[in-house]
């Protein structure tokens, strides 16, 4: 029943995406022939000719100081967090609903009551030992790269990423290792659905989905960037589960009736 559910959800959201793509007259999605659309209304022209660092009474640039400069507009000392999830949260929003689609696509084909599979080598004693090493090492380090992804390289995708390899290396270096899928769907769902919630108060405070509308503190401190270390950290935990998920997954097989 559950899986007959997702299919029907999934085949109506294509459907609406599609209509409302291409065949919609009067939506705003609906994409224009080539060479019909207005460039210079794009807000992409608006960010390309603002000046973020601009002084409110003379307009003049001024210099953005690491640890000094309070209240800029993003807060953030790294530049391309303040494009990816504060310009264009909502986009990210987007490419991690993608991820989720994979997941359930993976969960529909692989549903079903299952078991563990067996690996074809047994693992080694380095290898056992080690994982337990470097295991929290990794989480650590992941957990570290999407709570500082607006200060240094880093962010919620690739910290994500590091503590879904932290799964998969304990179940190539423990047979006997079976992780909690439930607890993977959870994180995921509250995670996906707190940021959501973070979308939707921008909307009610500052007139727009996604708006930043925590203060932005001093650039390069902990707590600052408005939003933006709140959106990391959900990011983070939703794409870590979903992956987890994935690879939790592919490592067991359907029980013979």
């Amino acid at each position: 029943m559950k899986q007959a559910v997702s299919i029907v959800l999934v085949l109506l959201l294509g459907a609406f995406i599609f209509t409302a793509l291409y065949f919609a007259d009067s939506s705003p999605l609906q994409f224009k022939p080539y060479g019909d659309a207005d460039l210079s209304g794009r807000v992409s022209q608006g960010y390309v000719d603002k000046n973020v660092t601009a002084d409110a009474a003379s307009e003049e640039p001024a210099a953005v100081v690491y640890g000094e400069t309070k209240n800029a507009e993003t807060g953030s000392a790294n530049i391309v967090t303040s494009v990816v999830v504060n310009y264009r949260s909502f986009d990210t929003l987007g490419e991690v609903t993608v991820l989720f689609v994979a997941a359930l696509g993976v969960g529909l084909l692989l549903s079903g009551k299952r078991r563990r599979q067996e690996a074809a080598f047994q693992p080694s004693f380095i290898l056992k030992h080690g994982v337990r090493i470097v295991l929290g090492i990794m989480v650590i380090f992941g957990v570290y790269l999407f709570t500082h992804g607006h200060l240094t390289p880093g962010g919620g995708f690739s910290g994500g990423s590091i503590i879904a390899a932290a799964v998969l290396l304990l179940y190539v270096s423990d047979n006997a290792f079976k992780a909690k899928v439930k607890a993977f769907k959870i994180a995921e769902g509250v995670a996906g659905s707190l940021y959501v919630v973070a979308g939707l108060l921008g909307l009610a405070l500052g007139g727009y989905f996604l708006y930043n509308f925590l203060p932005t503190g001093v650039v390069g401190d902990l707590l600052s960037a408005g939003i933006v270390p709140i959106v990391y950290i959900l990011i983070g935990l939703k794409v870590g589960s979903e992956i987890s998920g994935v690879i939790a997954g592919f490592a067991t097989e359907e029980e013979a009736l």
